[in-house]
Formats: C-alpha cells, structure tokens, sequence
C-alpha cells in the first residue's frame, strides 16, 4: 500500500490509505449516534496508534488550511471535544495558529465556561474543524459559543463528509464548507486498489444512496 504522498497530489488516496491502514475506517455493523445501523464506521482516535498515518491526515489538513489563508483571514482554529479535538493541536502547531477546543458542556469548576485552550477576542475570524461530518447538527453547536463570544466564523473543515446532508445544512446556516474527502470517494479509491472487496464497497455505497 503506498504511503502518504509528500506532495500531496492525490489527496483522496493519501487519506484513502491513512484510513484504512490505521484500521480508523472499519466495517461491518455499527450503531450510530441517530440510532440507525451503518456498515461502516470512522474513528479517527485510531490514529494516534499509527504515527505515519496520523502525519499523514495532519499534514494533508494543514496544506488544505494553507489553501484557505491565501483567499481569506483566519486567526485561529477550532473544534469541539473529542475527535477532532485531538488532531487539532498537531494541525495548528504545523500552521503556527492558536487553536481552542469547545467543550460539549459548561465546565462547572476552575477554568468555567466551554472554551478551552485560550479566549475569544471579539471579531477573530475562526475556522472550525473537526473529525468527520454526518448531518452537521455537532457542528453548528460547536460554533454556537465561539459566536456567541464575538468570533466570527466563516469556514467549516472537516477531514470526511459521510454524506448525510452536512454540507447543505452548514451551507444553507451561512458557512463555507470544505471536506477533505467524501466516503464514496475513499470506498471508491479502496475498491480500485484492491483494499477491499466489491460486496464490501457496494454495501457502503448502497447506504449512502452513491452505487
């Protein structure tokens, strides 16, 4: 299997790979969070265990934030605990931004509130980043306290969009949607490169409604 390429010129199959050597894309059948069943399941936690591939997805990230610099102002980065939270700081470091990381709930003792890692300086602008998007309800409740304290967001990054309607509910709420790489295209790219079997493709492609 090829590793990750340094000059970044096929992006899909550097994630492809990273995804799956890192076993971070699995299947089989898995209950998700809106309590329906999927063949497939991405956690990306499972980089950490494979440093290569961890680097990998960072610094395909990373370019792709670079990208974005050159076209429009970003100050800081941020994502909401957990997933994306634990790549971010490796993606910010790359980039020599500040990030902060949006707590899922108000902590209730010492450092209060939901933003971690720093403050909010009323008219930042900030890019909000996270692991994987479904139907991107997580992630405008992410967003939701960086508003609040001022910040303005305009972009919203993730590394894989399952194609559940994220990226027209983030749109359609104002934002710039970006996504490193869709599912169909990863199962695509494991098929041609003999990863995975037919069955296997054609089961997460049939979910997803892109047979």
């Amino acid at each position: 299997m090829p590793a990750c390429k340094k000059d970044n010129s096929d992006v899909v199959a550097s994630i492809a790979h990273a995804l799956y050597r890192s076993k971070s894309l699995k299947f089989g059948s898995f209950r998700i969070k809106s309590g329906i069943h999927s063949p497939y399941y991405i956690d990306l936690t499972w980089l950490l265990s494979s440093p290569q591939d961890f680097n990998c997805v960072i610094n395909v990230v990373a370019k792709k934030i670079r990208e974005i610099v050159t076209i429009a102002k970003i100050d800081k980065l941020a994502s909401i605990e957990l997933k994306g939270a634990l790549l971010l700081p490796s993606i910010a470091s790359k980039l020599n931004m500040p990030s902060v990381v949006v707590r899922k709930a108000h902590k209730q003792y010492g450092l209060t509130g939901r933003i971690a890692g720093g403050t909010i300086v009323e008219g930042e602008k900030i890019l909000f980043f996270d692991d994987v998007i479904s139907d991107g309800m997580s992630k405008l409740e992410g967003i939701r306290p960086l508003e609040e304290k001022g910040a303005e967001v305009e972009h919203v990054m993730v590394v894989v969009d399952r194609e559940q309607g994220g990226r027209d509910n983030i749109e359609r709420a104002g934002y710039r949607f970006h996504a490193i790489a869709k599912i169909s295209e990863l199962i695509k790219n494991l098929l041609h490169s003999s990863h995975i079997p037919k069955e296997q493709a054609k089961a997460v492609l049939d979910y997803i409604g892109k047979s």
